[in-house]
């Protein structure tokens, strides 16, 4: 036996197994390859094309470099999620500059990000010099560069990036604050690029020329994915002329301020048939005619920013029989949330998002979404992968329905709101032990509820349940630190964790750690803190930093202290803020 084990290590010949690497991409699978033996780890490292850092500070660009010398594309994440909410202060830290630095850097090749095409940022600070040496290093070859959610550079860069980058296939912007010094960008992508196959700059701030959009979209024949700041549709009826290739469309929006009649302009509106997404803006109960046409060949609709009333989403989501994906606001209500389930058999994206409690639909008395709802979709929708909502109400019947029927359920996430002053059934620990039980191939989970929403017992019960969860989110969930040691007795393969206004004291939340065998990243959100710090000391262990912001570091935050504890292989950063208190590794 001791034999043939050797033989499958080591007899496969190098030829053959970098072909057999070449099919593997999932990246859990090639970690476990590269275990396997050296022959095996050194034909993972020479062969490994794409790798995603889901922490800045966990490693270096410099070691990247050597474990993976063969790099076509790198993703970076920096700041932590919350940073999207403004739960963490702005000058926490995540800037790309020694990550370009370093791809930029004319290093010795085996050091180096020589074959790097593809580049994504997401939630870092990027300047207009880091963008300028990145080109000067990288231009002629770069086919994608995302700049996601990112901020701390301007419409200069976005200049030199449309005049140098000729072979860029994709420039993704989306959500990023850029500061505007200029929009000749746009221009200079128009007249300079043939190749883009997507542009994104959805929910950035960007001004741009109509004219301008319609020349890109002339000149780049194969710009299948355009999403575009605000802009009046009836302004871009050329560009979806000239847009013969587009699929998937995002960012236009209504004039809803000149009165119902100036909404005659769109009556004889044209989008290409090959559209399949859509992301309209401001898109009001008058002017939903304009894509009846084209809903029953989308797959996907995002409703987010539509001005639509329960129902408007009751007369629209029936045009839409072949949707995949389905983003709306809360406003959709019970009744529209029984007509996706009717009409959208083949579902497998659901988000319904908070809305603005101005906004129109919020007050309509419908516009709520409660266990009805969710009953209706577990039963109508069984081929859902993602499923996350926002509820009024909830009972464990609701939870218990989907984990009965959304067998292929991945990613799984609850807030319930606090809204009405009475829940119609708490806490809801049988109902997420039968969802747990019942989607076993859940691998994210998110659970915000409201103080009593879930006992310790029910805490448990994920702990027992979540055998494949990597990563999770929880709020006001448990009931004493019993609660939170009975979790951490289980999750064997939860890498991520993130908690708000839980009811664990400092030593608890150390304690949980270390029984957490898989843990890389915890982010913890009010708790019961000692004033130094001191029993964060339980979890001090090699590779292991752990920061403490303290409660009150930014002013328009909540105000409550936080743990951020995360492994690294380079140690303490050299950029923490001065009020940000650290813990070394042992």
């Amino acid at each position: 036996m001791v034999e043939l084990r050797r033989m499958l290590s080591f007899g496969i010949p190098d030829v053959a197994l970098g072909l057999v690497l070449g099919f593997i991409d999932d990246p859990r699978d090639r970690a476990a390859i590269s275990l396997v033996c050296r022959a095996w780890h050194r034909a993972d490292a020479l062969s490994r094309q794409h790798v995603t850092i889901a922490m800045s500070y966990a490693t270096g660009p410099a070691r990247l470099a050597r474990r993976f010398p063969s790099l076509v594309s790198l993703k970076i994440k920096s700041k932590p999620r919350a940073a999207m909410f403004n739960l963490i202060p702005h000058d926490w830290g995540g800037a790309a500059a020694p990550w370009i630095a370093h791809i930029a850097a004319p290093t010795p090749p085996s050091f180096s990000f020589d074959l790097l095409r593809s580049l994504h940022l997401r939630r870092m600070v990027v300047t207009d010099s880091d963008l300028s040496l990145l080109l000067a290093a990288k231009a002629p070859i770069l086919l994608s560069l995302k700049l996601d959610r990112c901020d701390g550079f301007s419409t200069h860069s976005l200049s030199l990036i449309a005049s140098s980058c000729r072979r860029l296939e994709t420039l993704f912007l989306e959500d990023s604050a850029i500061e505007e010094k200029g929009t000749e960008w746009l221009h200079e992508l128009a007249v300079n690029n043939t190749t883009l196959v997507t542009l994104n700059f959805y929910l950035t701030e960007l001004s741009f020329s109509s004219a301008d959009l319609e020349l890109l979209a002339r000149n780049c024949r194969s710009l299948t994915t355009l999403k575009i700041s605000e802009r009046d549709i009836s302004d871009l009826v050329g560009l979806y002329h000239a847009a013969t290739a587009l699929q998937d469309f995002g960012g236009g929006s209504f004039d809803d301020e000149k009165g119902m009649a100036a909404n005659d302009k769109y009556n004889n509106f044209y989008f290409h048939p090959s559209l399949q997404s859509l992301s309209l803006m401001f898109m009001g109960t008058n002017e939903m005619h304009v894509i009846f046409p084209y809903a029953a060949t989308l797959k996907k609709l995002d409703l987010q920013y539509a001005l639509l009333s329960t129902e408007d989403h009751c007369q629209l989501i029936p045009r839409c029989p072949n949707l995949l994906v389905l983003a709306v606001r809360e406003v959709v209500g019970d009744r529209g949330l029984e007509v996706v389930a009717q009409t959208c058999r083949q579902l497998r994206r659901l988000r319904v998002e908070r809305g603005e409690d101005d906004q129109g639909g919020v007050e309509d008395e419908q516009g709520r979404v409660s266990q009805a709802g969710l009953i209706n979709i577990a039963h109508g929708c069984p081929d859902l992968e993602y499923l996350a909502v926002h509820v009024s109400d909830i009972t464990n019947a609701a939870l218990e329905s989907i984990g009965t029927y959304c067998k292929n359920l991945f990613d799984f996430r609850l807030v319930l709101l606090d809204r009405d002053e009475r829940i119609t059934e708490l806490p809801l620990d049988n109902g997420v032990r039968a969802l747990l039980r019942g989607c076993s191939n859940l691998g994210r989970f998110a659970l915000y509820l409201r103080p009593g929403g879930l006992s310790d017992t029910g805490l448990g019960y994920i702990g027992e349940h979540s055998k494949s969860i990597r990563y999770m989110l929880l709020g006001n969930v448990g009931e004493s630190d019993r609660g939170l040691m009975l979790f951490a007795g289980g999750c064997p393969n939860l890498q991520k964790l993130e908690l708000r206004s839980c009811c664990f004291s400092e030593r608890a939340l150390a304690l949980a750690v270390m029984r957490l065998p898989s843990l890389r990243y915890i982010w913890v959100q009010g708790y019961k803190a000692t004033p130094d710090g001191s029993d964060l000391s339980f979890m001090v262990r090699p590779f292991w930093n752990i920061e403490i912001i303290p409660p009150g570091s930014e002013p328009d935050s909540d105000s409550q202290a936080q743990i951020l504890a995360y492994y690294s292989l380079v140690g303490k950063r050299t950029d923490l803020p001065s009020y940000i208190r650290c813990i070394p590794p042992s």
